[in-house]
């Protein structure tokens, strides 16, 4: 992203936003509610238009697709509110296959011999999946059993069956409890080691933000306040005051 600026009605929700997810990093975004976070995400999968600036996903120009398009080109995301349809975990997971799919809904319906090899492979990469992101034993139950946590999970498996390049995290373990935090960080790490994704994600747990990421940019009222490695930010002065406030904000 360079000096990519968003408005709304006369509300300048990005000004000028600038940063570069290295290849095969963990990138994280942080900053206050309000700063901009989830506007930044929808930038970048072509739900929001751009005022000003350009997104550069290697030598294509994103601001002028329409989702679908980008989801094409290796983009994956997840949403801070679980969006999940009702069946089960393996039919969930395969909506993420749909942009991987070559068999028109004709051929679909009516079952011609490529379309179910397709569908057969389909299925199978599903439940590697699934046993990657902890989800194998339960890879048909129906989802509205599932516990949050487990939920979550399949928000995540559901966006790598779309075998993305880079993946946008949005608040992955927002209302989790302390054991299932854990066990996501974990994944995440893993998809980054074992599958070489590179991954900007959006999370409001420091802790584990600080532990995962290579490098952090922060935002706050729209703009970037500041960048760098997990230490570098957390030393700057810009970065404590938007998260903490000083005396005279009191």
């Amino acid at each position: 992203m360079e000096g990519v600026t968003v408005r709304f009605a006369g509300l300048t929700a990005l000004d000028d936003v600038s940063l570069t997810v290295a290849p095969g990093s963990i990138h994280a975004l942080i900053g206050p509610n309000g700063a901009g976070k989830s506007t930044c995400f929808n930038v970048l999968s072509g739900v929001y238009q751009t005022a000003a600036g350009s997104v550069r996903y290697g030598g294509t120009e994103l601001t002028t697709l329409d989702p679908h398009r980008i989801a094409a080109l290796g983009i994956a995301r997840t949403f801070q509110n679980i969006v999940l349809t009702r069946g089960t975990v393996a039919d969930n997971l395969m909506l993420g296959r749909h942009t991987l799919t070559k068999a028109g809904f004709a051929a679909t319906a009516l079952r011609l011999p490529h379309t179910v090899r397709e569908q057969r492979l389909h299925r199978a990469r599903v439940r590697e999946i699934a046993e990657f992101t902890g989800l194998g034993a339960l890879v048909d139950t129906p989802v509205a059993s599932l516990p949050y946590g487990h939920r979550k999970r399949v928000e995540l498996a559901r966006a790598l069956c779309m075998e993305p390049r880079l993946l946008l995290l949005d608040e992955p373990v927002a209302g989790m409890n302390s054991t299932e935090r854990r066990g996501m960080a974990r994944t995440i790490t893993a998809v980054r080691e074992a599958l070489g994704i590179s991954i900007l994600i959006v999370e409001h747990d420091m802790g584990m933000i600080m532990r995962l990421a290579d490098e952090v940019t922060v935002l706050d009222f729209g703009r970037r306040i500041g960048g760098g490695t997990p230490g570098e930010v957390q030393q700057d002065p810009a970065v404590v005051r938007a998260y903490l406030g000083t005396k005279e904000d009191a």
